[in-house]
């Protein structure tokens, strides 16, 4: 397979991967072009193992670690988007808004856990944390999405 058959068979995956990773569409777009254009300058090395896309998504979560790593402090804009980004995957719409609430951590140990289905010491490697650190931003994480949805499924049944 050649790279640019990689990129348009997988790119939208690995856009989305990105989205549910950062929590926005421009830092996504700009995550994705990064690890994709790592990727181009390794492409003869890396299409001979089995697992090209596993190789985008680990540096897509380094890269993006790395960036959160640096940039712990929040960042101001100078005027407010003019309109909201809107996810187009049907169903999973209200996830992905729930996942935007978390902080940067927490949203992604989930992402890794639950999208990714890595366990504990892969994430904990990854991020940089210890293993207690990745359960406890997990649990942390997930009391806060029942927290937020459960009084939307009581207004629901009302």
């Amino acid at each position: 397979m050649e790279f640019t058959d990689f990129v348009a068979a997988r790119g939208s995956a690995l856009y989305r991967y990105g989205y549910v990773l950062t929590g926005n569409a421009e830092d996504a777009a700009d995550l994705t072009q990064e690890a994709l254009a790592r990727l181009g300058d390794a492409w003869s090395r890396i299409r001979k193992k089995d697992d090209p896309e596993g190789y985008v998504r680990t540096t897509m979560a380094r890269l993006h670690i790395s960036l959160w790593r640096r940039l712990r402090k929040e960042r101001l804009v100078a005027a407010v988007p003019e309109a909201a980004y809107t996810d187009d995957y049907p169903g999973e719409t209200g996830l992905w808004n729930e996942l935007k609430g978390l902080p940067p951590k927490q949203r992604a140990v989930l992402v890794l856990r639950y999208y990714e289905d890595l366990p504990d010491d892969e994430i904990a490697g990854l991020l940089g944390i210890s293993r207690g650190t990745v359960r406890s931003q997990a649990a942390r994480a997930l009391d806060k999405l029942r927290v937020r949805v459960a009084p939307a499924e009581t207004e629901a049944v009302r």
